[in-house]
Order: structure tokens, then C-alpha cells, then sequence
């Protein structure tokens, strides 16, 4: 579907989000993400958003005690898994539904946001009230990331071919900084904990320089793994 900009100002920002809480799924701004929706909550959600701003939160539950995910029961549940702090609004901005009633979307990355508290649940789905106001920066044109493109991309070569993931290097090579890390950030197999340092890195040269950090820690972690075996 096609879609008019969405450039509201803060104040015209929605004080609230209902929140998808998923481990290990992360969303920045300007990133797409599909989702496969099909759990009778998480359908009100859509079906609300939809009909509203179609802005949906998008945030990790935190890890629990014994490190392990934790599972996502209703916030007033006993069980209910406590999140991050701070999470990223996606726009609702591809959707179909699937002739088994599934729906089938694509958040695109709006802008960060702070949780200031969490309320009541509505049709089994969880909702924040949210501070918008530290994450003025998203909505603007990223600054250069400093990434040392020669050096990351080597870093990276040897990273993917350790996890086994095939890459276009043609696109690779082409993408904007910014292009390359927000999607990198999101599809590779870092851990939750990660995941969340790179949404919270304030810049993209923060961002930048975490993400080629972990890169570089899982390369010799898992390529003196293989030495040791061989």
C-alpha cells in the first residue's frame, strides 16, 4: 500500500502505545520489520492500530533471573515479563491477512521512546505511556557514522562466513552507512542483551561502533572455537 509521509510533531505524538514485546527482535528507526501476526491479542492490536495512528511499539522483554528469555504474560499477570525501558514505534505500513486469519505486517522504524509506565491491558495486549522527547535526533538525517567501511566489511566477511549467512556484497558495498548497520543490527544473531545496547547507542556513530565491536568479539570468540576443534 502507499501511504502519505507521517511527520507529526512531538507534541502531536500519541502519549501511548500498545507494545509487542518479542526477545531478540529489534526495530530502529527507519528499519523495516515483517511480522507475522497471529496470537487473538496481538490481531486486537493490529485491528486497533489500524484503525488509529498505526503506530506499535516494538520492545524486549528482559532476560530472567536464570538468564534465559522470559515469556510475555499479561502485564497485571503475576508472571508478567518486565521490559527495557526503551523501545521503538513502528508504522504500520504494509499489511495483509492470510485466508487463515493471520495477519501479515511491516513496521517501518519511526522513533525511539521511553516507557514511563505501563497500564491496564486492553483485549489481552499491552500498553505504555511513553516519553518521546530524548529521541528528537530519529526523525532527522543521521550524522556520518565514522565507520571504517575497508575494515568493517573485512570484520564482517569472516563474521558470515562463521554464522553461515550468505550476503549480496554488491548491495552491501552500495548501502549507505546508515542502510547497512540499521540492518545488520537487526537481522544478525546477537544476543538479546545486544540487541538492546544497539537501539539504546544514542548516535549512529555509537551505534556504528557497538555493532562493529560485537562483530569483531563473536569473530574471535567463535574463530578460536574452530582453531581449538581443528
Amino acid at each position: 500500500m502507499t501511504e502519505s509521509p507521517f511527520d507529526p510533531k512531538f507534541d502531536e505524538l500519541p502519549q501511548t502505545l500498545p507494545i509487542f514485546p518479542l526477545s531478540g527482535v529489534l526495530l530502529l528507526p527507519r528499519g523495516r520489520l515483517p511480522l507475522n501476526i497471529f496470537e487473538p491479542r496481538y490481531l486486537a492490536m493490529t485491528r486497533d492500530a489500524l484503525a488509529g495512528d498505526r503506530l506499535i511499539g516494538m520492545v524486549q522483554p528482559k532476560p530472567g533471573p536464570d538468564g534465559h528469555k522470559a515469556g510475555d504474560a499479561g502485564a497485571r499477570d503475576s508472571g508478567a515479563a518486565e521490559i527495557y525501558p526503551v523501545g521503538c514505534a513502528g508504522r504500520l505500513t504494509a499489511f495483509a491477512e492470510t485466508d487463515d486469519g493471520r495477519y501479515l505486517i511491516t513496521l517501518t522504524g519511526f522513533c525511539r521512546f521511553q516507557v514511563q509506565e505501563e497500564l491496564p491491558l486492553n483485549q489481552g495486549y499491552r500498553r505504555v505511556r511513553v516519553d518521546w522527547s530524548g529521541y528528537a535526533a530519529d526523525r532527522e538525517m543521521a550524522a556520518p557514522s565514522g565507520l571504517r567501511r575497508d575494515d568493517f566489511e573485512s570484520t564482517l566477511a569472516h563474521y558470515f562466513r562463521l554464522y553461515g549467512i550468505q550476503a549480496d556484497w554488491a548491495t552491501i558495498k552500495e548501502a549507505p552507512d546508515e542502510r547497512l548497520i540499521t540492518s545488520l543490527a537487526m537481522i544478525c544473531p546477537f544476543a538479546p542483551t545486544e540487541k538492546q545496547a544497539l537501539l539504546e547507542a544514542p548516535t549512529l556513530a555509537d551505534r556504528a561502533r557497538v555493532i562493529h565491536t560485537l562483530i569483531e568479539m563473536a569473530v574471535a570468540e567463535r574463530g578460536s572455537g574452530d582453531t581449538a576443534r581443528h
